[in-house]
C-alpha cells in the first residue's frame, strides 16, 4: 500500500502510473496475440466471431469498469481519511452488489445471445459458433468483475503492481493454453472462449487470496450492503459508464466517414489506430495516477498537496508527450510498415503517416485533457467528465464529417485537435476560476 498524503508528489505518480502502463501495454499485445491465434490455427470464421463478440462484450465491460472506477475513487477517499471500516465497506458493497449484478447479466447475455446476434445482422454461416463463443464469454463476465473491483481496491490504496502481475499472469495463461490446445491440440472457438473464462477466473482467485493473506486493512470483516454507500457507488459509477460508453459510439461514427475514403485509407486508419491506442495509454494511466493521488488527499483535507499533486501530473503529461511526440514523428513510416506488406503497402504507409506526422504535435492536447479528467475524477466531480468527454466526442464526429471527405486522413487528425482544444476550452478555465482557490 502507499500513502499517498505524504512524500513528493511526481515520484509517487510516476512509481504508481509505471505499472498501470505496463499493464495496459500487455493487454493490447494480448488482445493482439489472441486474434492471431484465432485467426491462423482456427480460420477465418473463428476471426469474425470473436471479432462480432467483441463489442458486444466490450459494453459489458465499459459498465463494469465504470462501477469499479466509482469504487476505487470512494476507497481512495476513505484511505486518505485513515477511515478502515468505511474503507472495507465500499469494498464489500461492492463485490456483493455487483456480483450479483455481472450473474444476472451473464444469465441474460445467455439467453439473449441469438436475438443481439440475428439483430447485428450475423451471416448464416458464423451464426452459430458466433452465439456459442458469446455465450461462454457472457459466463465469464462476474470474474471480470470480481478482479476489476479488487484491482480498483489495491489502486484506491496506492498499490498499482499487484493487479499488473495478476494480468500478467492471466494473459500468459490464456495465451499458453490458446498455444496447447487450439495450435498444438486442434480444438476450435469454443475452447478458445473457455480458455478466456479460465484465465479471468484464475486472475480473480489470485487477487482474492492476495487480499485475504497481504492486504488485511482492505479485507472486509462485515459482508453486506451498505445502501448509502451502495447509491455513491452508482452515482459515481453510471456516470463513469456513461462516459466510456460515448467513446466507442464515437469511434463507430468516424469509422463510418473513413469507410467512404477507400480501402487504401480504412487500411491506413485502422494501423495508425493501433499506434494511437499504445500512445494513449500511458497518458491515461498517468491521468489515473492524478485520480487517487487526488482523491486521496481529498480524504485527507490536504488541499496544498492537491494543487501540487496535479501540477506534478500535468508535467508528466507533458514530458510524456516530448518523448512520444518525437518517437512518432522519426518511426512513422517503420511503424506503419509493420501493418502492411506488397501490393499498395506504399500508399498505405503514405497515408499513415501524414495522419501521425500530425498527431505526433497533436498528442500533447489528449495528454492535458487526460490530466484535468483524472483531477475532476478525483475530487469526485464526474459530471464534469462527462460533459467534457462529451463535449469532445462530438466535435471530433463533426469535424471528421466536415473535413474528412476534402482532407482525408489529415482531417481526422485536425478533428481530434479541435475536439480536444473544446475540451480543455472548458475544463481549464473551470479549474481556474472554480477550483484552485478552494
Amino acid at each position: 500500500m502507499t500513502d499517498m498524503t505524504t512524500g513528493r508528489p511526481g515520484p509517487l505518480l510516476w512509481r504508481y502510473a509505471l505499472p498501470l502502463m505496463l499493464g495496459n501495454w500487455l493487454q493490447l499485445a494480448y488482445n493482439a496475440v489472441d486474434s492471431i491465434i484465432a485467426g491462423r490455427f482456427i480460420g477465418q470464421e473463428a476471426l469474425a466471431a470473436e471479432g462480432i463478440a467483441g463489442p458486444v462484450m466490450n459494453l459489458v465491460i465499459l459498465a463494469i469498469s465504470g462501477l469499479c472506477i466509482g469504487a476505487g475513487v470512494l476507497m481512495s477517499e476513505s484511505f486518505g481519511a485513515k477511515d478502515q471500516p468505511r474503507l472495507r465497506s465500499v469494498l464489500a458493497t461492492t463485490l456483493l452488489f455487483g456480483a450479483g449484478l455481472c450473474c444476472a447479466v451473464a444469465a441474460l447475455g445467455v439467453l439473449a445471445a441469438p436475438l443481439l446476434l440475428r439483430a447485428l445482422a450475423v451471416p448464416a454461416d458464423i451464426f452459430g459458433i458466433t452465439t456459442v463463443y458469446l455465450r461462454i464469454t457472457f459466463l465469464g463476465a462476474p470474474f471480470t468483475f470480481f478482479y476489476n473491483a479488487l484491482a480498483a481496491g489495491f489502486k484506491a490504496v496506492g498499490d498499482a503492481k499487484t493487479p499488473l502481475k495478476f494480468l500478467a499472469f492471466s494473459a500468459l495463461l490464456n495465451a499458453g493454453l490458446d498455444l496447447v490446445f487450439i495450435g498444438g491440440l486442434g480444438f476450435g472457438i469454443v475452447c478458445s472462449a473457455l480458455t478466456t473464462v479460465a484465465a479471468e477466473g484464475a486472475s480473480a482467485a489470485l487477487a482474492w487470496w492476495y487480499l485475504t493473506a497481504r492486504v488485511k486493512p482492505l479485507c472486509p470483516d462485515r459482508w453486506r450492503i451498505d445502501r448509502a454507500l451502495l447509491g455513491d457507488i452508482l452515482r459515481y459509477g453510471s456516470v463513469t459508464a456513461l462516459q466510456q460508453a460515448i467513446q466507442p459510439i464515437g469511434k463507430v461514427l468516424i469509422q463510418g466517414q473513413v469507410n467512404a475514403l477507400g480501402v487504401s485509407s480504412i487500411a491506413a486508419f485502422n494501423a495508425v489506430t493501433r499506434v494511437d491506442d499504445f500512445a494513449f495509454t500511458p497518458e491515461q494511466s498517468i491521468a489515473q495516477g492524478i485520480t487517487t493521488y487526488v482523491a486521496q488527499n481529498r480524504g485527507a483535507g490536504r488541499p496544498e498537496r492537491i494543487r501540487q499533486g496535479f501540477a506534478a501530473g500535468l508535467r508528466l503529461e507533458a514530458g510524456y508527450w516530448l518523448v512520444l511526440g518525437s518517437a512518432v514523428l522519426l518511426t512513422r513510416r517503420g511503424l506503419l510498415s509493420l501493418f502492411v506488406t506488397g501490393e499498395g503497402a506504399a500508399q498505405v504507409v503514405a497515408l499513415g503517416s501524414g495522419y501521425l506526422g500530425l498527431m505526433a504535435a497533436f498528442y500533447l492536447l489528449p495528454a492535458m485533457t487526460n490530466g484535468f479528467q483524472g483531477f475532476y475524477r478525483g475530487m469526485g466531480r464526474l459530471r464534469i467528465t462527462l460533459l467534457g468527454t462529451f463535449v469532445q466526442t462530438c466535435l471530433r464526429v463533426i469535424g471528421t464529417a466536415l473535413l474528412a471527405p476534402r482532407l482525408g486522413l489529415p482531417g481526422i487528425a485536425f478533428a481530434c485537435a479541435a475536439g480536444w482544444s473544446a475540451m480543455l476550452a472548458f475544463e481549464v478555465p473551470l479549474y481556474l476560476y472554480k477550483f484552485r482557490k478552494k
